[in-house]
């Protein structure tokens, strides 16, 4: 970074006020740590993540799509434990400090950030392998933040949005980078669910988003709550655009496995179902009910024939 130093790099692409639409900082970036307030009875969420080049997005994507995609997953996390989006920081790891990529990602971070009311407040940038690691924050009240263990036996699973369309996006992104099709854009523009997960808190048992694909997700919350789970094949909600682009069983594997959807999967008492469903219709928002929790561990998916299907396995890190 011989051209640009790191402090100079800083102020003129992420000291910006479209990067500061969340809540006031007492001491936001430029000092050796920011200052952050809480409200009064409430707890703080935090969730990182890292992503790394050519195994999170490609090395010649659009910048600005590395960092929406990248920001909008972080926040994902937060949607999932029913708590406000607040401040994240970024540490950013660059080959060199290429002006034009370095302001077409800020670009995106800006609008990533005004979308989720999020702000920067600090972060960290050196040079190396291109990687991508966010720390995001936010509040939620005193005992009320939605988390995995909750299920409990014959709660409804139910999912927002659709299935599968990521997996799509990405294996056309592979073959064509400036695509712009709905499929693409699920994968590199992920919509992070917080209003919804803001409403869930009195209701859901459990929660979280699904990255690494939904069976093996929701294999998180059966672990954690000590239960099973039963899916119906035919219940996966599929879009319109999907099933033009793959046949039937492909998009089944690819709703059941292909993760990076950033939708939440969550169980509802059934008490609650009928309430979540006007919500869905107030809202636009699709929500599912795609199967039950259980008592008998593990997740099996059936088909409509009252068939185990076989579901693939989820991403796996390592």
């Amino acid at each position: 970074m011989a051209a640009m130093g790191e402090f100079d790099l800083i102020k003129r692409y992420f000291d910006r006020p479209e990067l500061r639409p969340g809540p006031v900082m007492a001491l936001g970036p430029g000092d050796d740590c920011a200052l952050l307030d809480l409200p009064q009875n409430h707890q703080l969420a935090v969730t990182s993540d890292t992503f790394v080049c050519e195994v999170h997005f490609f090395a010649d994507m659009a910048a600005n799509q590395i960092a929406q995609r990248c920001l909008a997953a972080s926040v994902s996390d937060l949607a999932a434990m029913g708590a406000v989006p607040a401040w994240f920081n970024l540490c950013l790891t660059l080959p060199n400090a290429n002006p034009l990529w370095i302001n077409d990602f800020s670009q995106g971070l800006a609008e990533q950030a005004q979308a989720c009311s999020i702000s920067l407040a600090g972060g960290d940038t050196t040079k190396g392998p291109l990687a991508i690691s966010i720390h995001a924050m936010g509040w939620v009240p005193m005992g009320q933040a939605i988390i995995r263990s909750g299920a409990q036996i014959n709660d409804v699973i139910m999912v927002s949005g659709s299935l599968g369309d990521s997996a799509a996006g990405l294996q056309i992104m592979q073959h064509q980078r400036d695509a712009q099709d709905l499929l693409s854009q699920r994968y590199w523009q992920p919509t992070p669910r917080i209003e919804l997960g803001l409403w869930l808190r009195d209701k859901a048992t459990s929660c979280l988003d699904i990255s690494d694909g939904l069976v093996q997700d929701l294999g998180h919350i059966i672990a954690a709550s000590g239960c099973g789970a039963d899916l119906q094949l035919q219940s996966l909600p599929l879009s319109a655009a999907l099933q033009a682009h793959v046949p039937l069983d492909q998009a089944h594997d690819y709703a059941l496995n292909g993760g990076e959807d950033f939708e939440l999967c969550f169980t509802l008492p059934a008490h609650q179902v009928a309430k979540a469903l006007a919500y869905s219709q107030a809202s636009g928002l699709p929500l599912t009910a795609i199967g039950r929790i259980s008592s008998e561990p593990g997740c099996r998916v059936w088909d409509k024939n009252g068939a185990l299907y076989q579901a693939p396995h989820g991403y796996q890190h390592f």
